[in-house]
């Protein structure tokens, strides 16, 4: 496993969202979350569709759509607090810093520009690469994330990949600008149980090869127990349990933990065995 350095890399303090109901009213989706991230660590956010984890990753980098907003919190990486950047800063944050893989690559990935373009573009736009250079340099990242035939899969559209090779140009696309962090929101979900068990895979060497941090969010706990070192269990917005994975598995302390490890499949005495 992994084993952090003193000062996190990411620190999120007391996050709070809301979205309004009425004029006086707001229901408050993320309530008071607080987590952090070491250097070269995964940590799991792990909980049920509505749970707030995913909501919690958009706030990271910013991206909460009107007429959510952040009410309260503070999210600094490498010491400095996201949320007093303006637009232009935080633009070069993500995908420099923090690359992120969306949770559908079919609505993340640009339908009008090919697999090629949008990685080389995401290399010019942080000023690593430009033309020739970029473009090769896009067709290597893509060899790397396993990418068949990578040279032709790069004058390809979105449309013409699969399920699976969609999500490993989402990953190259992520990894582009050479972040520090990679923010992972359900990376193997709607795949089938091969693919999912090669993207886990994929993202266990990146995050080797790349000294990466890795925030891994998932409502699967096989698939947090693959990855993580440590976990966050949430629910309604909330965190309700935080522990290292072998803590979590061998004695978890919530109810709630333990009817997630019941549904999948893992049971409360289970440890899983460590692929690292």
């Amino acid at each position: 496993m992994a084993v952090p350095s003193s000062e996190p890399l990411l620190r999120v303090s007391n996050l709070t969202v809301v979205f309004p109901l009425d004029h006086d009213r707001e229901m408050v989706a993320v309530d008071n979350v607080s987590f952090d991230v070491g250097r070269g660590e995964t940590l799991g956010l792990v909980g049920e569709s509505g749970s707030g984890k995913s909501l919690t990753a958009l706030s990271i980098v910013r991206l909460v759509m009107p007429p959510g907003r952040m009410a309260a919190g503070r999210v600094e990486l490498e010491g400095r607090d996201l949320l007093t950047l303006d637009a232009k800063a935080m633009q070069q944050v993500r995908g420099r810093r923090i690359g992120f893989v969306f949770q559908e690559p079919s609505a993340a990935l640009n339908p009008v520009f090919t697999i090629g373009f949008q990685v080389a573009e995401t290399m010019a736009v942080h000023g690593l690469a430009r033309g020739r250079s970029a473009r090769e340099r896009a067709v290597a990242l893509l060899d790397r994330v396993g990418m068949p035939e990578p040279q032709r899969r790069a004058r390809e559209y979105p449309h013409q990949l699969s399920g699976g090779l969609k999500q490993r140009a989402m990953i190259a696309l992520a990894l582009a600008a050479e972040p520090a962090l990679l923010i992972a929101d359900e990376p193997t979900t709607a795949l089938d149980a091969r693919v999912q068990a090669d993207i886990m895979d994929l993202l266990r060497e990146l995050r080797q090869s790349m000294a990466l941090s890795v925030l891994l969010i998932s409502h699967d706990f096989g698939v947090i127990a693959d990855l993580a070192d440590r976990v966050i269990v949430m629910r309604s917005g909330r965190t309700v349990e935080e522990a290292s994975i072998d803590r979590i598995f061998s004695s978890p302390q919530s109810p709630y933990t333990r009817q997630l490890l019941d549904a999948a499949g893992v049971g409360r005495a289970a440890t899983p065995a460590d692929p690292r």
